[in-house]
């Protein structure tokens, strides 16, 4: 069985959050997924917030400096296509200004939290994103979740 390491980042603004509508993707497309996002370089495998930011810098041209506050705030496993999936969600505040985005990826918008879940995403993705709404944009915490057939379980990690 194979291992798939991907990352995602959520960028904030007020109550708005950015989303990105992957087009043309190999492993997702035509749905909404966080602003930039993908699969780790081998020499990222420790280190996602690496990979992370590759992709924000490949994706959507931002740099470091124009976010804030980057967060991994959760971490998902789902079995798939006979692959496991484990997703390092991250998230961040919009720090550039005025700065409009592009995306060679897609299609970026500016969502209101109270809406974001009703757009059509990656089952862990959505999962993950309607707790984000209900519980974890309330907290600093950092929630692993595992994904099954009833849905996805949440468990607040804690330091032991």
């Amino acid at each position: 069985m194979k291992l798939r390491n991907m990352t995602a980042i959520y960028i904030l603004k007020e109550d708005k959050i950015l989303m990105l509508y992957r087009q043309g993707g190999k492993v997702v497309n035509n749905v909404y997924v966080g602003t930039a996002g993908g699969h780790f370089e081998p020499e990222e495998v420790n280190d996602p917030k690496a990979c992370v930011l590759r992709e924000l810098k490949e994706e959507c041209g931002l740099e470091p400096e124009e976010i804030k506050n980057l967060t991994m705030r959760y971490a998902t496993k789902r079995l798939k296509d006979g692959e496991i999936r484990q997703n390092y969600y991250f998230f961040a505040e919009w720090n550039a200004g005025d700065k409009e985005l592009t995306s060679a990826e897609g299609r970026l918008e500016w969502y209101d939290l109270e809406t974001v879940c009703e757009l059509e995403m990656p089952l862990s993705a959505q999962l993950m994103m309607e707790h984000y709404v209900k519980v974890g944009r309330f907290t600093t915490a950092m929630y692993a979740g595992i994904t099954t057939s009833k849905g996805m379980t949440f468990v607040e990690l804690e330091e032991t």
